[in-house]
């Protein structure tokens, strides 16, 4: 058993993540703010005797000062607004919890000789101009626009990664997660796959942004839980920024339409304009993730949208 800790226990990857670790027979340490993660998504889990949840904002310093996160031997710092509805109206709390708050868990790493997992985001390569985007690509990402806090801050987190391994000798691995969906999604959550699927389902309107030319790729969760497990455990993904998500690449226009065609749904696509700076492509190079993992994604997305309809679907003729 280890002792294990789960930044953002509460949001849509840290609570997948937690049931599997939990699952594995160790000892989980859950820390959320509750800022835009669910106390619903870790209430199984409370009763559980090897699940332990602090509700904390880990850019807090006096996260340190928490006794029972010594002897911690993992890290996975998860905790972020993840979608732009959540970190545009939190600027400031994004670019804190991914710099103030990435620094405080590689202090926390550092102290108790712990591996610490990043999770950064593909929007570190802003609105590409190299495709599909291999881990060496520096990005096109705009400094001065409603997205700057969320790409910037995890590129800046990515740094202090580097600049812990490099000076302190810290085991970290970064990870540049691409689109990731679920039924955990929240259904407000603002994201593609969770619009699409509640608009298909209730029907509303399926909304494309743009013509719907812009193009995405889409892994299923439990690839994804998969990969940052992997990452963890391997000495080789010390060091390194490896990508995790799903090669193949769908324009929007392609999946609302077959969101449309899998939920029976009579809705209509409307077109509205596109956001500034909504990236015009997305697909990541994951040689370095087959090599360093032995890992690429299993599901793909029509079965993963199946699932996750199949849960959507159940949800809501319980709240009817």
């Amino acid at each position: 058993m280890k002792k294990i800790v789960v930044t953002g226990a509460a949001g849509f990857l840290g609570s997948h993540l937690t049931r599997d670790l939990l699952g594995q027979g160790h000892q989980v340490i859950g820390i959320d703010n509750l800022s835009t993660g669910k106390r619903t998504n870790i209430e199984d889990f409370l009763s559980d005797p090897n699940f332990h949840f602090i509700e904390f904002d880990v850019a807090d310093p006096r996260i340190l000062e928490l006794m029972e996160l010594d002897g911690v031997r993992e890290i996975y710092h998860l905790a972020s607004p993840a979608s732009p509805k959540f970190y545009q109206a939190a600027p400031f709390e994004t670019i804190a919890v991914n710099t103030i708050g990435t620094q405080n868990m590689l202090e926390l790493a550092k102290k108790n000789n712990a591996k610490l997992l990043y999770a950064s985001t593909s929007e570190a390569y802003g609105d590409p101009l190299v495709h599909p985007q291999p881990e060496d690509y520096r990005g096109n990402v705009n400094t001065w626009g409603p997205r700057a806090c969320y790409d910037e801050a995890k590129r800046m987190g990515e740094v202090f990664c580097y600049e812990y391994f490099t000076r302190f000798h810290v085991p970290v691995k970064v990870v540049r997660i691409f689109n990731t969906y679920s039924a955990g999604l929240r259904n407000d959550d603002g994201r593609v796959i969770s619009n699409f699927v509640t608009q298909a389902l209730t029907g509303q309107d399926i909304t494309v942004y743009g013509d719907g030319s812009q193009t995405r790729s889409f892994c299923y969760i439990d690839d994804n839980i998969r990969a940052l497990e992997l990452a963890m455990e391997k000495d080789e993904a010390t060091g390194e920024i490896i990508n995790i998500g799903n090669p193949k690449e769908y324009t929007i226009l392609e999946v609302a339409r077959m969101v449309k065609r899998l939920t029976g749904s009579e809705s209509n696509i409307t077109f509205h304009p596109l956001p500034q700076d909504d990236p015009k492509v997305r697909r990541p190079v994951i040689d370095k993730a087959k090599k360093l993992l032995d890992w690429e994604p299993a599901v793909d997305l029509e079965e993963g949208l199946k699932r996750t309809i199949a849960v959507y679907r159940q949800r809501l003729t319980c709240l009817q």
